[in-house]
């Protein structure tokens, strides 16, 4: 009986496949459904903070339809330290050892910026071989930032090599400061008055030396990178920042510059003796990713030709102020000062009331300032271009949250 059945059963099965196959083949009587387009939901993804192309802990809040990025959103405050507030109870002195951690990969200017603010509340006169000593100090701090923005943008991208190039000549500036000051990193060499020591025994021999080795050095990343098809194919005309919208967004430094705006406090509003100097200010063209990074290539360049141009003029005498107190406890009243740090305008804004502590501190962090566009310039781009937009902007986090 079961037998029987199970027979049954599979010749219905074979004649409905039968029936179905030929009906297939019938020419069809209904009408046939209108065709709907195809549409993708949107979609928010966080890249970050742990996303190693955010450099460090900055959280990126993307609202995606498919791949293409329709709102950004920068999320910072991550590695809020507060700085700003601590100044207020530390006497001025020892505020310098804290600008060191903002931008901790271009610190001499930080210590500079706070440093003339308040040489300017103490009307302080700063020798002038402390001056070309300072200059000498930041220019090399700028060779040194732009290198490891040079070897990580080119990781950013999808190049590993040009890392461990940028970092080999790096780690030559880095032993240049650590010669000056025992330190690599965290300087607190520029102080307030004048410079914490002056040059040791064949510094200059050796920075001199560095230097000429370096200059052939540009020429190599430009044939690694710069000019490489697949490099400039991912950043040529990506992230494309207007004039218009670099002026009204606020951006300084090689972003501004690279939409080809020549704005550089060096020049528009000099400051040490660097008004004594000569050098270009490097612009790009149409405002991209390579533009930006370009113009810091060609900073380094004119880096080399300050320090040069400050070793060979490098005036004898005093290194520290004099009447430079222990506990300098300005009159009351309030400064400002701003220099080009390797990410732009870096500006302090000090407030005495008389004591030896600041009243108030505020600090103008360009990195901070520069991360707004981001709102805008990344609105159209997908994906894999945020990264590259991101990467030419050269954001440092301790300086953004401070």
């Amino acid at each position: 009986m079961t037998e029987i059945r199970s027979q049954d059963l599979g010749e219905r099965i074979r004649e409905n496949q039968q029936e179905k196959f030929s009906d297939s083949l019938k020419p069809a009587t209904r009408n046939p459904q209108p065709a709907t387009s195809l549409k993708t939901d949107q979609m928010f993804v966080n890249l970050g903070p742990q996303h190693p192309s955010t450099h460090g802990v900055l959280r990126l809040a993307l609202t995606l339809d498919g791949e293409v990025i329709i709102r950004a959103e920068p999320d910072v405050g991550y590695l809020h330290r507060g700085t700003e507030k601590l100044s207020e109870v530390r006497g001025y002195h020892h505020c310098v050892v804290m600008t060191d951690r903002w931008d901790y990969v271009s610190a001499m200017p930080n210590n500079l910026v706070f440093c003339l603010a308040s040489e300017k509340l103490l009307n302080l006169q700063v020798p002038e071989r402390a001056e070309y000593l300072r200059v000498i100090m930041c220019e090399l701090n700028r060779l040194a930032s732009h290198l490891l923005f040079f070897g990580t943008y080119g990781i950013d991208i999808g190049a590993f090599t040009p890392f461990l190039h940028a970092f080999r000549e790096r780690e030559m500036v880095l032993d240049l400061f650590e010669m000056v000051c025992g330190a690599r990193m965290t300087f607190n060499y520029i102080r307030i008055g004048g410079v914490a020591q002056d040059l040791p025994q064949s510094w200059i021999e050796k920075c001199k030396e560095f230097l000429g080795y370096f200059k052939f050095r540009l020429k190599e990343y430009d044939d690694l990178l710069s000019f490489n098809p697949i490099f400039m194919d991912r950043t040529k005309n990506v992230g494309l920042i207007t004039p218009r919208q670099a002026v009204d967004w606020g951006l300084s430094g090689p972003n501004i510059r690279g939409s080809g705006v020549p704005y550089d406090v060096r020049k528009t509003d000099p400051y040490s003796v660097y008004g004594k100097l000569d050098f270009e200010v490097c612009v790009g063209e149409s405002g991209s990713c390579w533009d930006r990074y370009y113009v810091r290539m060609r900073e380094m360049a004119q880096s080399v030709r300050l320090v040069e141009h400050c070793l060979n003029a490098l005036p004898s005498g005093d290194i520290v102020a004099k009447g430079v107190a222990k506990m300098p406890k300005p009159m009351p009243g309030e400064a400002y000062a701003h220099v080009e740090g390797s990410r732009g305008d870096l500006g302090i804004y000090l407030v005495s009331d008389g004591s030896f502590s600041p009243y108030r501190m505020h600090v103008r962090a360009p990195s901070y300032i520069n991360l707004a566009i981001l709102q805008e310039a990344l609105v159209g781009l997908k994906v894999s271009d945020m990264i590259a937009v991101l990467g030419s902007i050269d954001i440092v986090l301790g300086e953004v949250d401070r």
